[in-house]
């Protein structure tokens, strides 16, 4: 068996002629949980440090965003796969190829990319993402495609 195969719980599938191994998928209500979490835990926060960084002017919105932004491109390449909200439910990303944390490009490619696709497809590939979540075998949205991530259960 493959050594990647290090996991008690995994799904094999061909990607680019190479045999991967993944993790135990998470669905769309644990995910969606998580984002949950990381709202009220980092966001109320973040809003409230932006008030007090903009001194209450217009700029409160940018601020917010460029931190939410940060937190979700930069924490987890450096804490293995995790946001807060992710680790509080117990799931992370990986990326499909080694099943290891993912670094920078990806995150990049799963944030800023898929950011941009929502924007050129007028908000149709969030719909679209949500429906892959939900419904595919191997839980993964059109955000994880572009990116080669995946967000499984520990």
């Amino acid at each position: 068996m493959n050594d990647m195969n290090h996991y008690s719980n995994t799904n094999a599938y061909a990607n680019h002629g190479e045999e991967v191994f993944l993790k135990d998928p998470a669905g769309f209500w644990i995910r969606f949980g998580a984002i949950l979490l990381d709202g009220l835990i980092i966001g109320v926060p973040l809003a409230i440090l932006s008030l007090i960084l903009s001194g209450g002017e217009d700029a409160e919105n940018n601020v917010t965003n460029a931190l939410s932004f940060f937190y979700s491109l930069l924490l987890p390449v450096f804490w293995n796969g995790y946001t807060i909200g992710k680790k509080i439910c117990g799931i992370r990303i990986i990326r499909v190829l080694n099943n290891e944390r993912p670094h920078i490009g990806n995150m990049l490619m799963r944030n800023l990319v898929w950011g941009i696709a929502i924007v050129i497809t007028f908000g149709i590939a969030f719909i679209v993402d949500i429906f892959m979540v939900a419904l595919r075998e191997d839980k993964r949205g059109l955000h994880d495609f572009i990116a080669g991530t995946q967000v499984v259960r520990d």
